[in-house]
């Protein structure tokens, strides 16, 4: 797991509309890498919906925001589409950005485990420095709260 106080590591990954995205090219811009376990689910939908209506606050606040999950480009094209979305998501097929993160977990459900995305949000600072970690995130009202903390930056 990634800690206050240590440097985001870098990535580029593929991104919806057929992009790339590279960490380190967003500098010295802020950046929030939202992780979330799967598209066009309850909770992950949710959370997409509530950053995608602050867009343009994380904008005003200098900071970009990314989902991150182990879907494919073609499932992020279809998520964004289906529910409006013109937030940025990148795919992490090979999971190697999910576990230099460390959201990369055992998890269990009605008694069974498996691995599994923690959904986590990382804020990173302007100088690729990370500045804050939320685990375990219940996404209701979360959005509101990274964006206080980029806003603080």
């Amino acid at each position: 797991m990634v800690t206050t106080g240590t440097q985001a590591p870098d990535f580029t990954l593929p991104r919806d509309g057929g992009a790339t995205v590279t960490l380190s090219a967003l500098r010295p811009g802020k950046v929030v890498l939202y992780f979330y376990p799967k598209d066009d689910t309850p909770g992950c939908t949710l959370e997409a919906q509530d950053f995608n209506l602050r867009m343009a606050d994380f904008a005003a606040a200098g900071t970009t925001v990314i989902g991150v999950s182990k879907d494919s480009v073609k499932s992020h094209d279809k998520f964004c589409k289906k529910h409006g979305l013109g937030i940025m998501l990148v795919s992490d097929e090979t999971g190697h950005t999910c576990e230099d993160y460390g959201v990369w977990l055992e998890k269990s459900m009605y008694g069974k485990t498996y691995m599994g995305i923690e959904r986590t949000t990382v804020l990173i600072d302007a100088a690729g420095q990370v500045a804050r970690v939320w685990n375990k995130v219940s996404v209701k009202g979360h959005a509101d709260e990274v964006l206080a903390a980029a806003r603080a930056l």
